[in-house]
């Protein structure tokens, strides 16, 4: 019998990538829906879904993502990115299938001198890292079952995204001025849809679960990276966080421990700089 899949928040970058990965994947019933086909903010139409389709999985792509508006509108960053996830994973609970949930590395203040691992403390500083904290607690309470994937500075083909951004405003600038004394790990959406599938066909434990792609850059490095892999002129200069101020506060070192996610899975994470170049050939390809 087929594994049957329910997954939220699918017309975003990472819903977007696991509907092409759907292809490849005959052996799993896809159920995609967005706010359109599932408000997830509503018990009853979430049970209902749950009645209707009855899957075995729930991958929920869904979130408030504008970090900055965040500050201005906690309760719409706290209704999707903390009560929905309760409502799913409820409704997991209740239907006795599994909720995989995704976060992200915002949920660190970024005060950490080595990667962080799945059981460093969370400690979010804005209140979109705020809501997604809550999420994850909200989630593996209301679901025995759930997993909470963690990831970091996601980017793809599909959406608004940094990488998409530098190649728009590089084609009218000659200068860019990107902040350098922030650290992280990009990750192509394409790369995370593989891992968390990978997770679910090895049937992997409840609880937090780390993945973003290997190695580390400053947002400098990586808006350098975007523009010499697709040919551009622009001149990009580093800044500081203290030169690009915005309403949310970012965590100057967000770097993931991946250990847990090689154990699971015997696989590594591709490297940053890698995927990266296969993504703007997609891009490139798009025109």
């Amino acid at each position: 019998m087929n594994t049957k899949i329910l997954v939220t928040g699918s017309n975003g970058q990472l819903g977007s990538e696991l509907r092409l990965l759907a292809e490849e994947h005959p052996e799993i019933d896809f159920s995609f829906t967005d706010f359109e086909e599932l408000d997830i903010t509503q018990a009853d139409k979430v049970n209902e879904a749950m009645r209707s389709f009855m899957p075995q999985w729930i991958i929920n792509c869904a979130a408030y993502n504008a970090v900055d508006k965040a500050e201005q509108e906690p309760e719409k960053a706290f209704l999707l990115n903390a009560e929905a996830p309760a409502i799913l994973a409820r409704a997991a609970q209740g239907f006795r299938a599994r909720l995989l949930h995704v976060s992200t590395d915002y949920v660190f203040d970024g005060r950490n001198y080595k990667p962080y691992s799945e059981e460093d403390a969370v400690s979010p500083l804005g209140q979109y890292a705020k809501s997604k904290a809550e999420g994850e607690k909200q989630a593996l309470q209301h679901c025995d079952a759930a997993i909470v994937v963690r990831t970091s500075w996601l980017y793809s083909a599909f959406g608004a995204n940094f990488v998409k951004t530098i190649r728009r405003v590089g084609q009218n600038h000659a200068e860019l001025k990107v902040v350098a004394d922030q650290i992280g790990s990009p990750t192509w959406a394409h790369d995370l849809a593989e891992a968390i599938l990978l997770l679910i066909q090895t049937n992997a434990e409840p609880g937090i679960i780390h993945f973003s792609n290997e190695g580390i850059c400053s947002w400098y490095d990586f808006a350098r990276a975007i523009v010499e892999l697709s040919g551009m002129d622009s001149d990009v200069k580093p800044t500081d966080t203290a030169g690009y101020p915005l309403p949310s506060p970012r965590p100057y070192y967000s770097v993931l421990n991946k250990s847990k996610y090689n154990q699971i899975t015997h696989q590594l994470a591709p490297y940053w700089r890698d995927s990266l170049k296969k993504c703007i050939a997609l891009l490139d390809d798009q025109g």
